[in-house]
């Protein structure tokens, strides 16, 4: 999760964590859909309100870092260093991420989302958001020379590794298995040569 600067932005970084922290606890205790808006408001001490001015809908309140996730995906295209290329950069973040939803501690929230039809189609059109996101992202990187329509594809095979890794038997394998196709995939949309690190990135912070 990002961390806030501002007193103020931390305190409402604090707020939401602690709320989001009560729905995850209610939800594996209780079950997902025998939990409501108001037990979690309740459990976190907040008012209804001050929940949705945080969360958009109980299903977010599953999917807490879902603007974090968002924002590392854009950053690995964005703040890349210069004459980094574009798929390994990719490929680093989604190592990180996968490492992160498979960990022994995620195995419980999974379970709960697989059981769940609200959660599986909240998932799936965060993961279409996610991608339209990193498909802007490298569309606009100035180094790259990609129709939109290519942006778009990679970007989906991307977000589709995730999922993928996240589902194998050996989720790290699974990257790199696949993070192959995807660099076959761009050497012919972007034969300038980006992926193997001669087209210039965008420069980091």
């Amino acid at each position: 999760m990002t961390v806030p600067t501002g007193r103020r932005e931390r305190k409402k970084a604090a707020t939401r964590q602690k709320i989001a922290d009560a729905a995850l606890r209610l939800f594996l205790e209780r079950g997902y859909d025998a939990v409501g808006i108001r037990d979690v408001a309740a459990e976190a001490d907040v008012a209804v309100t001050t929940l949705f001015s945080h969360f958009a809908s109980k299903e977010a309140l599953v999917f807490e870092q879902d603007e974090d996730f968002e924002q590392r995906l854009t950053r690995a295209v964005t703040g890349r260093a210069a004459h980094e290329p574009l798929v390994p950069a990719l490929r680093r973040e989604i190592q990180a991420l996968v490492r992160h939803c498979t960990a022994d501690s995620a195995a419980p929230i999974w379970r709960m989302i697989d059981a769940s039809p609200a959660l599986r189609e909240y998932e799936e059109s965060m993961r279409l958001r996610h991608a339209e996101s990193l498909a802007t992202a490298i569309a606009a990187d100035p180094g790259l020379s990609v129709t939109p329509t290519a942006s778009r594809a990679i970007a989906r095979f991307v977000i589709d590794a995730y999922s993928l890794a996240r589902e194998a038997a050996d989720p790290q394998a699974a990257v790199g298995e696949i993070f192959q196709m995807i660099e076959a995939a761009w050497d012919v949309t972007c034969p300038s040569g980006d992926s193997a690190g001669t087209a210039t990135g965008t420069a980091g912070p």
